[in-house]
């Protein structure tokens, strides 16, 4: 089962269906989601390998030995098909494939080993950043700008996702295959990351996780007038509008 959120006669209005179903063509979707939205740096392996050498530089130091957490204020959510503004001043914004974790229930200080049975289901998540130089500590102005956070269409029920560390990631610029990752390349997984945050804080049902996403390259490079669309195995695709923020009032 789908679950989403549609504003319909102007009353937001949540809908379940059927993975065989769909809703009309101009249904207007809102952020799949409404809890607290927590993105994790440094989760991809590959970007983690790359930036390793430097770790062990100032003001690093050390290599980090448990994942690295960030936030996506509210401001950033933005559903299916909505626009996600691009700075007037036309600095590059980058796309951020990656799935969402969406917690079921109550979660406080889960062992790995129960932590699947709080997450309700996944989603598409396109965690939308402008270029990051602090990896330790994530950028607010590069990641919290209005609409930075594409989430949806729909969140799907974790029974209906039967491999989530196993999924393929796509990302389309305007039509055009430009990036594919898979959730395999996560450092951390899944029961790791919801066992890790409920260690010391209460996730509440409806809270996403944003479980990590690639090195931010030209293949992820976005600028106004283009579509970018996340598509992920079993759970759909995500695709919205980037628009000059000048022109969205």
């Amino acid at each position: 089962m789908r679950h989403c959120r549609i504003l319909k006669d102007g009353v937001v209005t949540e809908v379940a269906i059927a993975n065989n179903e769909s809703l009309a063509a101009d249904s207007q979707y809102l952020a799949a989601t409404t809890g607290t939205v927590y993105g994790i740096a440094l989760n991809d392996k590959a970007l983690y390998a790359k930036l390793e050498p430097s770790f062990n530089d100032k003001p690093h130091v050390s290599p980090p030995t448990r994942p690295v957490l960030h936030i996506k204020t509210a401001n950033t959510h933005i559903g299916h098909g909505a626009a996600i503004p691009a700075p007037a001043d036309g600095t590059t914004l980058y796309a951020g494939p990656a799935i969402g974790i969406v917690i079921g229930k109550q979660a406080t200080r889960v062992s790995e080993a129960e932590a699947l049975e709080f997450v309700g289901g996944y989603t598409v998540v396109n965690e939308v950043s402008l270029a990051e130089t602090s990896f330790y500590r994530p950028a607010v102005k590069a990641k919290c700008r209005d609409g930075f956070c594409p989430i949806g269409p729909w969140v799907v029920d974790a029974a209906d996702v039967a491999t989530p560390e196993a999924l393929t990631i796509k990302t389309f610029i305007n039509g055009e295959l430009s990036h594919t990752t898979s959730t395999d390349q996560l450092r951390a997984g899944v029961a790791e990351l919801v066992s890790y945050l409920s260690s010391f804080m209460t996730l509440k049902a409806g809270d996403l996780i944003i479980a990590g996403t690639p090195e931010r390259t030209d293949a992820l490079a976005l600028k106004a007038g283009d579509t970018v669309a996340i598509e992920i195995d079993s759970l759909g695709r995500l695709e919205n509008p980037v628009v000059n923020e000048s022109e969205l009032g």
